[in-house]
């Protein structure tokens, strides 16, 4: 009979037998009755009550009873850890018995057991465990270490259990190597501090790649992960890990093949790509990905989803391969949709026609959702390769004749995006799209008709009644058919304004006064006041030049997918998201691909090209994009970068009045015609009393004012030196500046600009500097800043990118914001406003850090923020902990809310959300932009040590 019975039983009152059974003498009569407890645990009985009893049947020589016992233990030890203090001696002892299998089960049981009291007597165990002669007891200990750490990971670097740990590295057994990697990356992942202890270098390295060909499937997927986070010195030790991981790719497994990809994937950024290994490495990529697509469908998506990635980095690996992801009449609709999208990323001029094809075979099933992503498709095409785009419209034209709705509804949208890309080029068709005005019922497709009725509304002569059609039933539209309908109409009367007025007044009279949509009623009313005013200007604005759009509008940014691609063959590369974003409280270390050797980078760059930026600008016209926030240049290159001769120098030095306050008259503008004052918008810099202002007037602030960094040092500015810092003064952000001139002439002529940044920070009035400035002299200046400019969101987000103009050169330099200085002076909110701002905010925005060291009480603590625009809304005492409910804005109108835990006696404190907290104080803040936390962090951390 099988241990089913042990299920069935319903007797009541079975606590009281089961103990009398687990204290018999006859071994057979307590191991059954260890088997009842077992059962009845399993089925969710409280069986806490035989604690006792069932620990002490550990003290037997029958393995299966002590399985059984330890199962118990792992799962009441905590609710009864003043007792489960009894089974530490049985432990030790286990972890000496003469038969591995009992060793390493009571190694691993000691892992499983989280209870603070007993840890510390099983460091003793688990050390010997660790270097035990049976290599099973080994790799079970390593695991054990990883456990240990969660628990308390103070104790196991202390007891010295890291360095043990990398010494099973080393091990003889591949599998005791696999479960030491294991245990390490899991270590890292939770604890920065032992990165240190941990770190790899090519001598581990080598001994896991020796490793890796004996170990099992799961072994060599930690050991692959591990050498993808090793960064390689140079290009030839990247090349030699690479020829030792190819042979993983004709691995049968899935999961070993994609770590390897992983691994050669993130190694040849470091490679030069113009060399013949990177284009062997390239074919042999390809074979392995295509056979992963002939497994279950659950793991083609698994694959399909890495795929993407690898074709968006290096769309050359599957380049010939296109005919592996023509969909099967058999896949799973997830696959379908999946295939459809690489389908595009590797479409190309050689493989259109056969592509094309294949999309008007797909348009013509019966999934709706897999047609009306064939028809988009089309459309993608159309838009990447242009020579095909009118084949590409001539099959988008038949599917509408097929009359079959969603088609026709897909293939209006796609087309509005086709005559972006080819203005002037496919408008003929425009008359075939308006025969099927009444089928459209959906939102998008309502909308994309409506822009083309607008656009091209001097060519439909019936325009104003297509129009009016659409107008009859307004207000249950779609807000966003509700919005393409205002601006249409309002183009229409711009460009026919004597038979529309009555139309236009209509919709300007439907989108401000009956209706309660904000963003509606805005553009109404800005569109009512320019038409009133100025309708030239209106014309300028609404029927102004649109920018191209892009080939490719759903590829991923770059730096996301550089941090995916290092996740390939995890979750994340499936979700395409960073781990952070789905795995709450994930705060590990933000992984990107390896920097390029500098024998084939990018710092080769000649100077010239940055001394002439319009050189390399092609006549033809070209999609607009949004420049990186990597990019120094940007539009900091607006600026005139010619400067002037030695001898226009020479002759300046002499003409220039010997006083601090430049002259504008009868010196050369060196910004262009408009001079410095229109280029970086009027106002004078200093103040009447020379930048003494605080000294003679208001009372200076009391906010922190970080030290002064060196940003441009001489040896890059030609001779010039440029040291800041900024400042927060009277509600205002001030860049205090210090020019030294350490070249062999003078220089004059100081002009500065900002790039676009995260909080839209420029200068307010042009800077001024003594001019000229001697060699081996220097000129302080405060610049005020205001956030009025153009913003682009920085990575990292403080970052701000300046061009420092002068008569010698322009020169480029960026320098990090202190959060506190965009701290404003209105971010103290009533109690009420708090209260209701916490509730709302999800706990899933919420973030904890510690701070330490901090010798201060509350009023001083209180004080010291609110000097720097933290303020503290309400103050009580908890059990004899200080809670402060603090806020603070930011100058682009985000608010943080803090809530302030301050133990008295302790030089810890904490921002603190609910969970109470002892000894170790966190800082918790709530705000609806995550982007922020790390320099709010920063600024509490900085204010408060100095």
């Amino acid at each position: 009979m099988t241990d089913s019975k042990y299920f069935t039983t319903t007797k009541k009152g079975e606590i009281f037998e089961l103990k009398a059974e687990l204290n018999s003498d006859k071994k057979e009569k307590k191991k059954e009755a260890v088997k009842k407890v077992i059962a009845s645990m399993t089925v969710g009985k409280d069986v806490s009550a035989l604690f006792t009893d069932v620990v002490n049947c550990m003290q037997t020589e029958n393995l299966e009873l002590k399985k059984l016992v330890y199962l118990y233990l792992m799962n009441y030890a905590k609710s009864q850890s003043d007792t489960a203090i009894i089974s530490v001696n049985t432990f030790v002892k286990d972890c000496e018995d003469s038969n591995p299998l009992i060793r390493a089960l009571a190694v691993r049981t000691m892992g499983c057991i989280r209870v603070d009291k007993i840890t510390e007597y099983l460091c003793e165990p688990l050390r010997k465990c660790l270097k035990d002669e049976d290599p099973y007891v080994r790799k079970t200990a390593a695991v054990c270490v990883a456990k240990m750490h969660d628990i308390n990971a103070q104790l196991v670097e202390d007891q010295g259990f890291l360095d043990l740990l990398k010494d099973l590295l080393s091990d003889s057994n591949p599998m005791v190597v696999a479960n030491a990697v294991a245990a390490i990356s899991e270590i890292l992942e939770t604890s920065p501090t032992a990165q240190q202890s941990l770190e790899m270098n090519i001598g581990t390295i080598n001994k896991l790649l020796t490793a890796l060909n004996e170990c099992s499937e799961w072994g060599q997927v930690f050991i692959l992960d591990a050498i993808s986070n090793y960064n390689p010195k140079d290009d030839k030790e990247a090349q030699s890990i690479c020829e030792r991981v190819t042979p993983r790719l004709a691995h049968a497994n899935a999961a070993v093949v994609l770590s390897a990809v992983k691994v050669i994937m993130k190694l040849m950024e470091m490679l030069d790509p113009h060399s013949d290994y990177i284009t062997m490495l390239v074919k042999k990529l390809s074979p392995p990905l295509v056979t992963l697509l002939s497994a279950e469908p659950e793991i083609q998506y698994v694959a399909l989803r890495n795929i993407n990635l690898i074709v968006q980095k290096r769309s050359d690996i599957l380049k010939a391969e296109m005919k592996v992801f023509f969909v099967k009449y058999n896949d799973p609709i997830y696959v379908k949709l999946e295939k459809l999208d690489i389908m595009i990323r590797l479409t190309n001029q050689g493989n259109i026609a056969q592509v094309l094809a294949e999309l008007k075979e797909y348009a013509t099933e019966v999934d709706v959702d897999f047609v009306r992503k064939s028809v988009r498709a089309i459309g993608r095409c159309a838009i990447k390769v242009e020579q095909a785009a009118e084949r590409c419209v001539s099959t988008l034209l038949d599917l509408i004749q097929t009359k079959v709705n969603y088609v026709v509804q897909e293939a209006i949208v796609v087309i509005k995006d086709i005559f972006r890309k080819y203005p002037n080029k496919y408008e003929s068709i425009i008359a075939t799209l308006c025969e099927n005005l009444d089928t459209l019922d959906e939102p998008e497709a309502r909308a994309s008709m409506i822009w083309i009725i607008g656009e091209y509304a001097e060519r439909i002569d019936n325009a104003d009644e297509l129009l009016e059609s659409f107008l009859e039933g307004f207000q249950d539209e779609n807000t966003q058919v509700q919005l393409q309908l205002l601006t249409a109409i309002v183009k229409l009367f711009l460009k026919r304004p004597t038979d529309t007025q009555e139309l236009v007044q209509q919709v300007l009279s439907l989108a401000t006064q009956d209706s309660d949509n904000p963003d509606l009623r805005d553009r109404g009313y800005i569109y009512w006041r320019l038409l009133s005013t100025d309708p030239a200007a209106a014309k300028e604005v609404v029927l102004a030049e649109k920018p191209l759009i892009s080939e490719e509008t759903d590829l991923l940014e770059p730096t996301l997918l550089d941090e995916l691609i290092c996740h390939i063959s995890s979750l994340a590369s499936v979700y395409h998201k960073p781990p952070n974003a789905f795995v709450e409280g994930k705060a590990s270390l933000r992984r990107s691909l390896p920097p390029r050797s500098q024998s084939d980078s990018m710092d080769a760059q000649p100077a010239s090209s940055l001394e002439s930026p319009t050189s390399n600008v092609s006549s033809a016209p070209q999609a607009t994009v949004i420049p990186g926030a990597d990019s120094l240049i940007g539009d900091l290159l607006d600026m005139d970068l010619g400067g002037p001769t030695p001898f226009q120098q020479q002759q300046m030095y002499q003409q220039m009045p010997q006083q601090s306050q430049p002259q504008q008259s009868g010196v050369v503008d060196f910004l262009g015609g408009e001079g410095l004052d229109s280029l970086l918008g009027g106002g004078g810099g200093m103040d009447s009393l020379g930048g003494l202002g605080d000294i003679f007037g208001a009372a200076s602030s009391n906010s922190y004012v970080p030290p002064a960094e060196v940003w441009l040092p001489a040896s890059k500015g030609k001779g010039l030196e440029i040291n800041g810092t900024f400042a927060r003064k009277n509600g205002q952000i001030f860049m205090e500046l210090t020019f030294t001139n350490k070249a062999m002439q003078p220089m004059v002529g100081f002009a500065i600009q900002f790039n676009r940044n995260s909080f839209g920070l420029t200068p307010a009035s042009p800077l001024q500097v003594q001019s000229p400035l001697i060699p081996n002299s220097s000129a302080s200046a405060s610049l005020q800043l205001n956030t009025s400019g153009q913003i682009q969101k920085m990575d990292p987000l403080l970052m701000v990118q300046v061009a420092v103009k002068n008569s010698i050169d322009v020169f480029y330099f960026s320098s990090m914001i202190p959060q506190h200085v965009l701290f404003t002076e209105d971010g103290e909110m009533d109690k009420k406003e708090f209260l209701a701002s916490w509730k709302e905010i999800p706990t899933t925005n919420e973030v904890q850090y510690v701070i330490t060291d901090v010798q201060h009480n509350a009023d001083t603590v209180s004080q010291k923020l609110r000097n720097n625009n933290i303020f503290t809304i309400a103050k009580r005492n908890v059990e004899g902990q200080d809670m402060l409910y603090q806020s603070l804005k930011l100058t682009n109108g985000i608010k943080v809310l803090a809530e302030l835990k301050i133990a008295p006696g302790n030089p810890n404190f904490t921002v603190n959300n609910t969970t109470p907290v002892c000894d170790t104080l966190h800082l918790s803040m709530k705000c609806r932009v995550l982007d922020i936390y790390t320099g709010i962090q920063t600024a509490y951390d900085t204010i408060l040590h100095n």
